[in-house]
């Protein structure tokens, strides 16, 4: 089957086209033709290297988490899922390897993805779970509260805006100079330009979501007593004192930084799922690439500016 590999780290250009057997069923798993995926910025933080001393050197790699596909396959074992159901999901923390026509999950990993939606479009809504994680959950956002949302016009970020205004709240999102209007077409009550506006001149915010991972002091400080901060994301040039400074405010005052990394399972994809269908949630799909081109798509998520999500169209 064809999948994303690369034989090195480096840039977007040490990925290729490939072929890779198909993979074989387990036990308990269910194999999945896989329609389409989204690039996410931690993919390309583990292409470059960066996160060597983890990902390790063993190559050729795989690329992709999320995906949007249908049943090929399954154990005889699982129950609930049918031959052709149209499923939404990701592969468990750790695992790489959607970018590809086939791959093999659990059920855990899985839920029916929403009706009347293209793969494309619900690829690019997978990484809601993380916004639902992380203002339901997490920052547990009211109604009448004052939400920032860093990083408002990206794949994680436009979902957060919609979800924020969903639940209540008022939204402010900080985005590049050319996206302005599309953050406030997604909903938010003010939309500001992040060059031009430094956080001392912002007032004060019940919940700050940060999807940037940049100056997380600088942000905290906006933060009242009460107020909640979720990062997820962290500087990576500067990986000691950012870790170290989210792990302080977690043990010092109230006003704490939560970080994490998602792993949803199947009762955030199926809570995905409800959220989508009752309107609350729109896909936001910036460039949709063929497989062939995944260098270009993780290039073009380099160079800033997306809006919503880019999409490898796998079949």
């Amino acid at each position: 089957m064809r999948a994303a590999l690369f034989d090195t780290y480096g840039g977007p250009e040490v990925l290729y086209e490939g072929t890779v057997p198909v993979p074989a069923v387990g036990p308990g798993e269910v194999l999945i033709k896989v329609h389409a995926v989204s690039v996410n910025g931690g993919e390309l933080t583990g292409r470059a290297g960066r996160l060597r001393l983890i990902t390790g050197r063993r190559f050729p790699k795989r690329i992709g988490i999320d995906f949007a596909g249908e049943i090929a396959a399954a154990d005889p074992a699982v129950r609930g899922l049918g031959l052709g159901d149209r499923v939404w999901g990701a592969l468990p923390r750790g695992r790489f390897g959607s970018a590809a026509e086939y791959v093999t999950v659990r059920p855990r990993q899985i839920a029916l993805s929403p009706a009347g939606l293209s793969p494309p479009e619900a690829a690019s809504l997978v990484v809601g779970t993380t916004a639902i994680t992380a203002l339901r959950d997490k920052a547990r956002l009211r109604g009448g509260e004052r939400l920032l949302v860093r990083g408002a016009s990206g794949g994680v970020g436009s979902i957060a805006v919609q979800y924020g205004k969903a639940l209540g709240a008022h939204v402010t999102g900080l985005a590049g100079p050319r996206n302005l209007d599309f953050v406030r077409a997604l909903g938010a009550d003010e939309a500001l330009d992040y060059t031009t506006t430094h956080p001392g001149d912002l007032p004060p915010f019940d919940v700050i979501f940060d999807t940037v991972g940049t100056d997380h002091p600088t942000y905290h400080r906006l933060l009242p007593p009460g107020g909640r901060m979720v990062a997820i994301a962290f500087d990576i040039d500067h990986i000691g004192p950012s870790l170290r400074y989210i792990a302080a405010s977690t043990r010092h005052g109230p006003r704490r930084i939560r970080f994490f990394s998602g792993n949803p399972k199947h009762p955030d994809f199926a809570d995905l799922t409800r959220y989508t269908e009752a309107g609350m949630l729109r896909p936001v799909v910036d460039t949709i690439h063929p497989l062939s081109a995944i260098a270009t798509a993780h290039q073009a998520l380099e160079a800033g500016g997306v809006r919503g999500k880019h999409i490898i169209q796998i079949t």
